[in-house]
């Protein structure tokens, strides 16, 4: 996983019910916990476009369903700024579905966008997108 250059507002809390982008057979998942988030003792942690995270299948086919999966965040509402300056911000929050922690992805096709960043941190994420933006 590579550093990025921009700073990305973290927009998602744990416990946020999240809409899956691919076609690994999950439809909403609830984040558990952020994979290396450093914080304040007591505060939630929270996640942002390029975070890996651990979520729970709340809503999707029988065989996935209730079981912990590694998440990447491909989409972010809450504004965000660039290295350049611009803001960016998406229409909804989503994620996508991973095979392993190293970052293969389980589905092979995603829906909608898919932030730069992502591309920057997850390549292999990145090649089975169709927009980046």
């Amino acid at each position: 996983m590579k550093g990025l250059k921009s700073h990305i507002t973290r927009g998602l809390q744990v416990q946020s019910r999240i809409e899956a982008a691919d076609n690994s057979g999950a439809k909403i998942v609830k984040l558990i916990s952020v994979v290396n988030y450093k914080g304040v003792h007591g505060r939630k942690p929270s996640a942002g476009v390029g975070d890996m995270c651990w979520a729970s299948v709340v809503k999707g086919k029988p065989d996935i369903r209730k079981t912990v999966v590694p998440v990447v965040i491909v989409r972010q509402k809450m504004p965000y700024r660039r290295a350049d300056g611009m803001r960016i911000s998406f229409e909804d929050n989503a994620v996508v579905v991973l095979k392993d922690e190293a970052g293969n992805p389980k589905g092979t096709l995603f829906k909608g966008p898919m932030a730069k960043e992502v591309g920057e941190r997850w390549p292999m994420v990145s090649k089975i997108a169709r927009i980046i933006v």
